[in-house]
């Protein structure tokens, strides 16, 4: 008599319905799975756009941005340091710089930089901000730092201020900061951006990201390898100066002639300090002609920054070997009244 299997259960694991529900049970979990880390991307990204656009939104404008310090409030509560950043310096680097520098510059003042908008820098709103801020704090003392073309924007922005508004500065220094294009050693991609800006063409910010990555190859003895990784991300962050305000930089430091402020800074005191390895501003061309320019003001161009590294204007990177420059300089131009000693946190 012939064998006859005998049939499997309805849905039994080896059925065509056990093995599609099976398979569904994984694609369920599967897509459970898919789905969470989905939403996750997703809402991380949405945290990220929402993150750049306040970014993006909120540096339309300039600013001046506050570094608080207890002891400066205290002793100096009419006196400040307002820091104008150098070329592609965003806002976080300048507040980073003056943290740097803060046991030093707080003992004249308190601290502040200027927040330069990412529409393009503009001198007659930056003057705007500052004078703003000096009237909103009833500031009555005023010193400026100049970190790199800062110096440039810094020494304008004073003659405009002593012009416009009767407010004179009472020190400048200039940290390698250029007299002119011409003190610019790298002219070949500087000229070009220019060109481009004033063409009406805006460059993209990975072209510029990348070459200021090949930049800071190119010039990899001048850095670490985490200064060009962090200066590197940063230029392709959110907060990255934008492509017009790079742009509008260049295209200011190319037309800048500071003879035209010439005799116009009163009793402004002026200081400029270098590192005559500077391979981004020719330290004996910029420091010869600022005091060339300004002879009635620059009081001091002998104080050089020969340990730092990178060399150009790098008080962020450097705090020890600019400290007690900026100490030296307070202490012999900007004497405490009744020959007073620097201050100290309690």
């Amino acid at each position: 008599m012939p064998h006859v299997e005998e049939p499997r259960s309805e849905g039994g694991p080896g059925s065509a319905e056990g093995r599609l529900l099976k398979y569904a049970a994984e694609l369920k979990a599967f897509s459970r799975r898919n789905f969470l880390v989905g939403a996750g991307a997703a809402s991380l990204l949405a945290v990220d756009m929402i993150f750049t656009r306040y970014v993006q939104a909120e540096r339309r404008t300039n600013k001046i941005l506050m570094v608080g310090d207890d002891v400066a409030e205290r002793y100096y509560p009419y006196s400040s340091w307002i820091l104008f950043p150098g070329y592609k310096t965003s806002w976080e680097e300048a507040q980073w710089i003056l943290n740097s520098l803060r046991g030093s510059l707080r003992q004249r003042g308190q601290l502040a930089a200027v927040g330069y908008s990412n529409e393009g820098l503009d001198v007659d709103q930056i003057v705007i901000a500052v004078i703003e801020h000096v009237r909103a704090h009833q500031l009555t003392t005023l010193f400026f730092y100049g970190h790199s073309f800062g110096g440039m924007l810094a020494t304008q922005v004073a003659a405009r201020l002593r012009e416009l508004h009767g407010v004179e500065v009472a020190f400048i220094l200039l940290d390698s900061s250029p007299h002119s294009k011409f003190d610019v050693l790298d002219q070949s991609w500087f000229e070009g951006v220019v060109v481009l800006y004033e063409g009406g063409f805006r460059v993209p910010t990975v072209m510029r990201g990348g070459y200021e990555l090949g930049e800071r190859l190119l010039h990899k003895d001048e850095r670490t390898w985490r200064q060009v990784l962090d200066q590197s991300m940063e230029q392709l962050s959110p907060i990255a100066p934008s492509s017009v305000l790079i742009q509008s930089e260049s295209a200011y430091i190319y037309h800048f002639d500071a003879t035209r402020f010439a005799g116009k800074l009163g009793g402004t005191k002026m200081a400029f300090i270098g590192n005559p390895r500077d391979g981004t501003v020719n330290y004996q061309s910029a420091r010869a002609s600022w005091a060339q320019t300004f002879p009635e003001n620059v009081v001091s161009t002998d104080l050089r920054t020969d340990d730092a590294l990178p060399a150009h204007a790098s008080p962020q990177w450097n705090p020890f070997v600019y400290r007690p420059i900026v100490e030296e300089l307070q202490n012999q131009f900007l004497p405490l009244p009744s020959g007073g000693s620097k201050v100290t946190a309690n």
